[in-house]
């Protein structure tokens, strides 16, 4: 059953064990969608933070994340699915690291979005370790 959110994370039997910390499904009562652009490691200004610190940029992403949530009266509890990009392979442990260390603080029940985790050549500025793109529900 979803909670206040409207959003329930689910691993259903049939699916294989899930290899982090995500889910394989997000259900989602009827309600609004936000599809939010993808957000890397800048400050208020645009100015970019934590370049070549994979934990600082990770912190620094998610920071956007919730302010873009809390501005559309939601939080991480209301995310349907994340998209994250990495430009480096080499950077999939310390990413590991860093989300570890905070995801239990965005989802205390310890039950996760689903994830998809792409690696690609580079991303709009060559500072920038990590992106990640969001859909949420929101209140409507």
């Amino acid at each position: 059953m979803a909670g206040k959110s409207g959003v329930t994370y689910v691993n259903p039997p049939s699916a294989p064990p899930v290899q982090g910390m995500y889910s394989h499904v997000a259900r989602m009562q009827p309600g609004e969608l936000a599809f939010i652009a993808g957000q890397v490691a800048i400050d208020a200004k645009g100015v970019p933070v934590g370049v070549g610190d994979m934990a600082a940029q990770v912190n620094a992403v998610f920071a956007n994340l919730e302010a873009i949530l809390k501005d559309l009266g939601a939080g991480f509890e209301s995310i349907v699915q994340f998209t994250t990009y990495l430009t480096k392979a080499d950077n999939i442990p310390a990413f590991m690291s860093a989300r570890s260390a905070l995801f239990p603080k965005l989802f205390p029940g310890g039950k996760c979005p689903p994830n998809t985790l792409l690696v690609i050549d580079r991303l709009v500025k060559p500072e920038f370790l990590i992106e990640v793109e969001a859909i949420a529900r929101v209140p409507g």
